[in-house]
């Protein structure tokens, strides 16, 4: 954090260092002469929901936006999708297949990173969910190209350490899943979906409703594995029906390997637009 104080009131960091220190009496043991904001008890309360929610949004904002960080590319995936040389301690012999997306998906961090650090900006920074799988794989790449990326962690009763290669100043914890989501959002100028699960699934269809409704502006927006894709998701179907429209089946693109998901992000018809209104209504 920067040291630029110009205000004449006395620093909140100096009162909660002097606040402990005071001398130990039944007065200042009770919870209510806790300076409220070094209060977790009370800041855990259920009332103080709406300002752990700004905190949420807030911390990470002030941090990317002193780090420099202009815009990124996410990556959505599995967490249990092996690397290549892990493939055997898949559970299932379609999971073991699709450890080649693992590679692609750090293929794909390499390129982009390499871009990115070639024009001097912190644009295009990878962006992942910090886990295992395809999310370490994005944040692998961008390490071996010798950039930096962002991990958006979040607690869960099974969660594990954030992955090795997320740049530390750049890892990020949240109890929110909405206000991780904005954040995987907000600075995105391309969103990349690997096979994945449930998590995947709502944050691909999240993303999918924002630009179809014009509620975000068209990014590229490419999903790696067509037959994994169209096996669990029978999207024309959703057109034919009517719930969508043909136009929404424009959205997004499929791609099989790194290479051809970096042309894509450079040859996207649309992007930067946003949709005045939504084809079929």
């Amino acid at each position: 954090m920067k040291d630029d104080r110009t205000s004449p009131f006395r620093d909140a960091h100096i009162d909660r260092t002097t606040a402990r220190e005071v001398p130990d009496t039944a007065q200042t043991r009770a919870p209510s002469y806790r300076l409220a904001f070094d209060d977790f008890d009370f800041m855990c309360r259920d009332e103080l929901r709406p300002v752990r929610l700004q905190l949420e949004l807030l911390k990470p904002q002030l941090m990317l936006d002193e780090y420099g960080v202009e815009s990124t590319v996410v990556l959505f995936g599995g967490a249990r999708v092996p690397a290549p040389d892990q493939k055997h301690t898949a559970k299932t012999e379609t999971l073991a297949g699709l450890s080649k997306y693992h590679e692609e998906a750090r293929k794909f961090a390499y390129m982009v990173t390499q871009e990115s650090l070639s024009t001097g900006k912190h644009d295009n920074i990878i962006c992942t969910g910090g886990g295992p799988g395809v999310m370490e794989a994005g944040n692998q790449g961008a390490a071996q190209a010798g950039g930096i990326s962002i991990g958006l962690n979040i607690v869960l009763p099974h969660e594990q350490a954030p992955n090795a290669h997320v740049t530390p100043d750049l890892c990020f914890n949240f109890h929110y899943f909405a206000i991780r989501k904005m954040h995987f959002l907000m600075r995105a100028n391309a969103i990349c979906v690997f096979p994945g699960g449930f998590g995947t699934l709502d944050e691909m269809f999240e993303a999918l409703t924002l630009i179809q409704t014009g509620r975000m502006k068209r990014v590229p927006f490419l999903l790696f594995g067509c037959d994994f894709w169209c096996n669990i998701i029978n999207w024309q179907a959703l057109a034919d029906a009517g719930t969508i429209s043909p136009e929404d089946l424009d959205l997004f693109r499929y791609v099989e390997t790194a290479e051809e998901a970096f042309e894509a992000l450079h040859n996207w018809e649309g992007a930067g637009q946003k949709r005045d209104v939504i084809p079929g209504r």
